[in-house]
């Protein structure tokens, strides 16, 4: 252990609170799922952000990895998470860890909704999805039910950005 000093306060830097009802939170429906980005790496400087996830029975992402640390903790419901080929229930109350550039997904077969937070760090997450999603009123606003059609077009929005937010699809 070093005796490095401490780097001196930034005033620059505000208290968050973060409260998921608020106006000045945004909210985005992404392929089915809602996410309210509750504190944002223009926060954090950058160190990390933390998002209010609403994710409906089906839901969850395609299997994918990405080059920054990931936490779910579960506040309500269970999801199915496979990580690196193996598959675990995780249920309301548990905290779930993916270390950067692991293969994983996450599914919602519980037969409800399941509210979550998510941690990333460092930051960037929030920013992917504020430009691949539909923006919402409200974290309980529905989200919109696209058809086959206009499910390709985000599909694809979604693949060709992926790379710019570290992010790697993977094939089911």
């Amino acid at each position: 252990m070093t005796d490095a000093a401490i780097p001196a306060d930034d005033p620059a830097r505000k208290l968050t609170v973060a409260d998921p009802d608020s106006p000045q939170v945004r909210h985005v429906a992404v392929v089915g799922d809602t996410y309210s980005i509750l504190v944002s790496g223009a926060d954090t400087a950058g160190r990390y952000c933390l998002i209010d996830m609403i994710v409906p029975d089906g839901g969850g992402p395609p299997p994918h990895r990405h080059d920054f640390e990931e936490m779910f903790t579960l506040i309500e419901g269970e999801l199915e998470f496979t990580f690196r080929g193996q598959t675990a229930t995780a249920r309301a109350g548990s905290t779930v860890n993916i270390p950067a550039n692991a293969p994983h997904v996450f599914k919602n077969t519980s037969g409800r909704p399941v509210r979550m937070l998510c941690m990333a760090a460092p930051a960037g997450l929030e920013e992917f999805f504020l430009e691949i999603g539909d923006p919402l009123e409200s974290r309980t606003s529905p989200a919109p039910t696209l058809d086959r059609a206009q499910m390709g077009p985000r599909i694809e929005k979604i693949k060709a950005l992926a790379p710019k937010y570290r992010t790697e699809l993977l094939a089911p």
